[in-house]
């Protein structure tokens, strides 16, 4: 994992207003306190090796898929993330985040829970989802008011992440299509964890291969939301759809861009959604 230092960021499109959606302003700051996040998106292999450990130690939840050992797990639901961070929580005992009501008594392992934010135990030391502030702090690399997850340039290409190319965006490099160095096999075209260039904080993969899976509720006027989003915000108490961020192997460039906001019912398994984790 690499620390991700307290601080303030900048949050949301800093770049021309009209080159992303009205859910990503306003611009804003927000203070984020210190956490750890993984280097890379969970693997095939991380994934199997704690889903074993947890269906003997009581947990329920799918199966999962992956193309290889080191690409990453994805055709998870929010909820099997969840309930997954909690076991790798246990496995390697550490305090579990998450649990089944606000007295924080019970530890979520099953089911299909619309957890809140007060059934967390924030100041665990386990597993968890990124907040969806931890998550763009954490993709911004340090960098400040640039577009993508690296601080040399506000342009993308396929030799620095895996999306599919459209040089319809002038910040798209191309060339257009899948990245070609990853479509030798049938689909899904994710690639292996870690093989392009990190970002300032020692980051892989924010910028492509599979969207990640974030806590919060989505709220498309969160932003607007004043004190509420200004320290360590883990988003709206209710919602339908959870958050996703950093793009995919079948999205264009524009979904590959850090203010970029997406989300899903978090029952939803697709061949591009995957996660990874933080902790305290």
């Amino acid at each position: 994992m690499a620390l991700i230092p307290a601080g303030p960021f900048v949050m949301g499109n800093c770049m021309d207003a009209s080159e992303g959606y009205s859910s990503e302003l306003p611009v804003h700051t927000v203070m984020v306190s210190a956490f750890y996040m993984d280097k890379y998106e969970v693997t095939s292999q991380l994934w199997f090796e704690v889903r074993n450990w947890a269906l003997a130690n009581g947990y329920t939840f799918g199966a999962g898929s992956g193309k290889g050992v080191t690409h990453p797990i994805q055709t998870v639901s929010w909820y099997d993330c969840v309930k997954w961070c909690n076991a790798r929580s246990e496995k390697e005992g550490l305090t579990p985040c998450y649990y089944t009501n606000a007295a924080q008594t019970l530890v979520y392992r099953g089911g299909s829970a619309n957890l809140s934010n007060e059934w967390v135990k924030w100041t665990a030391n386990g597993y968890r989802l990124p907040s969806e502030a931890e998550w763009e702090k954490a993709a911004r690399g340090g960098a400040v008011g640039m577009r993508l997850p690296w601080s040399d340039a506000n342009t993308i290409t396929n030799s620095r992440a895996n999306y599919y190319g459209n040089t319809g965006y002038a910040y798209d490099l191309g060339p257009n299509g899948y990245n070609p160095a990853f479509t030798n096999e049938p689909m899904p075209y994710t690639s292996p964890v870690g093989y392009f260039a990190p970002n300032g904080y020692g980051l892989y993969d924010l910028a492509g291969n599979v969207w990640e899976w974030c806590w919060d509720w989505y709220g498309a006027s969160w932003y607007s939301n004043g004190s509420a989003t200004q320290s360590d915000t883990c988003g709206p108490s209710s919602g339908s759809d959870r958050v996703v961020r950093g793009g995919n192997w079948d999205g264009t460039t524009y979904n590959c861009r850090v203010a970029i906001r997406y989300f899903s019912y978090p029952v939803i398994t697709y061949s591009y959604f995957g996660f990874r984790c933080v902790r305290r």
